[in-house]
Formats: structure tokens, C-alpha cells, sequence
């Protein structure tokens, strides 16, 4: 019981980072315009993750900064986010799990 409330607590995604508001912008067009959220992450996302499409695994409530997270956790499996910003820079976010 206690090992499936922590599972319930955690989830996976991905994101594309990159540092200026209209970069993200461009991105999310590309995006809804059908393009592919990994192709894009390993092209433009200023994060080390884009190596691997912009995954980031799983994580639990408390590990990532809190815009992102709020963001990150109120989105369904498969669904994309808006433009997050953090003090990293600028997100886009998905879901994957």
C-alpha cells in the first residue's frame, strides 16, 4: 500500500529549456504545427537532457523548482504544456508518464 502512494506521487517528463521567451514561443508553433517535442528538444533545449529528447524521468513532488513542477504535475500523460519560466530560463514541458 505505502509502495503504491509513493508511485501515485511521482511521474515523467520531458522538457525543452532554452533562455529567451520568444525562443520557447517559436518552439510551442512548431510543436502544434504537428512537429516532433524530442526532435525538437535535441535541437534547440539548452539542457543536457536534450540528448535523450529532452527526458528527465521520473520525479516526485519537491525535486524540480516550483513553477515547474506545478506545471509539470497538473498536466495529464501525453499533454504539453505552455511556456513555464524558472529561473532557468524558459520551459516547455510534456508529460510522458
Amino acid at each position: 500500500m505505502i509502495l503504491e502512494i509513493k508511485m501515485a506521487n511521482k511521474i515523467a517528463a520531458s522538457h525543452i529549456l532554452v533562455d529567451q521567451k520568444f525562443e520557447a514561443e517559436d518552439i510551442l508553433k512548431k510543436i502544434e504545427a504537428g512537429e516532433s517535442f524530442e526532435k525538437l528538444a535535441e535541437d534547440f533545449s539548452n539542457c543536457g537532457s536534450a540528448r535523450q529528447g529532452g527526458s528527465l524521468g521520473e520525479f516526485g513532488k519537491g525535486m524540480m523548482v516550483a513553477p515547474f513542477e506545478q506545471a509539470a504535475f497538473a498536466l495529464q500523460p501525453g499533454q504539453i504544456s505552455g511556456i513555464v519560466q524558472t529561473q532557468f530560463g524558459f520551459h516547455i514541458i510534456k508529460r510522458t508518464k
